[in-house]
């Protein structure tokens, strides 16, 4: 698995695509080798080993989504940023329901909301490597994009939180329990962020004198854990804690060991992530059977495609800053990527009364909206950037947008 999800990953950068496509392709490839009598990696999917791996893998790539924003860059972003997060979450959450409502009448409210809930999320790393390779990091579209992502990834990790407790109750709640559920991921996030500020320095400057090796990302990795275990417990998703984890680090935890910024604990990370990742993206592809590809499979992504590009193209209409073009905005908000691949794997192992709730056809479907997002963001965006007249930011702007281009 972990061969064929680099050699996936290598072809997708020959075809400039994000290397994350390559290894869902590779896993497709090898959960429908069965069609061609090879059955050897048919069950790879459910396997208890497999499957511990992928979710550690998945929880120390939010880690990592986490470590590239501070509470201290979302604070300064919300002014530009907010309004388009917002749109970027309730608008695709809307018509992804609509959609879903069209598209399966029969099925379960709870099912709709799931499907909504996936079309909310944004790739902040694949949004800011598109940017970078374009050369438009320096652009005021790219401040608004990156801090709207950053934002978007909070709001939907909240949003998922809620329509998982939903799922797992298998009705819709009263609306003073929907209330309790928000209240409780808000309570969780407010809470980590207390947490990081005034508790979690002194425990790193207690760390900070230990003389073993590897200290700094021996806690790292723990407080990662340890906070996606707390969010488990609250109800709520374990990647909400973990991203929680990367978001409240900064450089007063880093400075004791010597480090200048906290992402040189990202450099820590980075090795072990890039071994457990790949495992979790196969096992996703693993999880499509093309068996499964129908005509009525096709409608459906199509209806859902046509919902999550809308969706975040509105977002756009939330950006209240003069001479910046807010079509540019909702381009760069639309590749789900990772992000939307952890949404859908999270829907396809919740059970309802012992089946899942998202059926191999569906889940299929949405699986092609994700992909079909994220490779068609980086031809429109470059296109969009050859027509838009490049606004002239004010110099605090245009540090800030460094700032922001640094971090990513």
């Amino acid at each position: 698995m972990l061969v064929i999800a680099k050699l996936g990953g290598q072809v997708a950068v020959w075809l400039k695509q994000p290397p994350v496509l390559g290894e869902l392709f590779a896993g497709i490839l090898l959960g429908n080798l069965d069609l061609v009598g090879i059955q050897v990696f048919e069950q790879a999917a459910t396997t208890e080993s497999v499957g511990f791996l992928a979710e550690m893998g998945v929880v120390l790539l939010l880690f990592e989504v986490g470590l590239e924003s501070t509470v201290a860059d979302m604070r300064r972003v919300i002014p530009s940023s907010g309004a388009v997060a917002i749109l970027g979450v309730l608008a695709p959450l809307g018509l992804g329901y609509g959609a879903s409502m069209i598209a399966a009448p029969h099925a379960s409210r709870a099912l709709h909301l799931f499907i909504g809930a996936t079309l909310c999320a944004t790739s902040v790393g694949i949004t800011a490597r598109v940017l970078r390779d374009l050369g438009a990091l320096g652009r005021p579209e790219t401040r608004v994009i990156l801090g709207a992502a950053v934002i978007d990834d909070v709001l939907g990790l909240i949003v998922l939180s809620v329509v998982t407790a939903i799922a797992q109750e298998g009705a819709m709640p009263s609306p003073i329990h929907a209330l309790t559920l928000l209240g409780l991921a808000a309570a969780f996030l407010i809470g980590a962020l207390f947490l990081g500020r005034y508790v979690m320095p002194r425990v790193f400057r207690i760390g900070a004198g230990l003389q073993t090796e590897g200290v700094l990302g021996a806690m790292a990795i723990a407080l990662c854990f340890a906070f996606a275990g707390l969010s488990s417990i609250a109800g709520l998703a374990a990647i909400v804690g973990a991203f929680a984890a990367g978001l409240i680090l900064d450089e007063v935890h880093v400075r004791p060991f010597g480090s200048k910024t906290k992402h040189d604990i990202a450099e820590l990370i980075r090795p072990t992530a890039a071994f457990l990742a790949p495992i979790f993206f196969v096992r996703t592809g693993i999880s499509v059977d093309l068996r499964g590809a129908t005509l009525h499979v096709l409608l459906l992504a199509l209806l859902l495609g046509a919902a999550a590009v809308a969706g975040k193209l509105v977002s756009g209409l939330g950006l209240r800053t003069r001479g910046v073009d807010r079509l540019l905005v909702g381009i760069g908000m639309l590749p789900r990527g990772e992000v939307g691949l952890i949404f859908a794997d999270a829907g396809a192992r919740i059970r309802v009364d012992g089946h899942p709730l998202i059926e191999p056809s569906i889940y299929m479907a949405i699986i092609l909206v994700i992909m079909g997002t994220t490779v068609a963001a980086p031809p429109w965006l470059a296109a969009r950037l050859r027509v838009a007249p490049a606004s002239s930011p004010s110099p605090s702007s245009s540090s800030k947008s460094k700032r922001a281009a640094g971090a990513e």
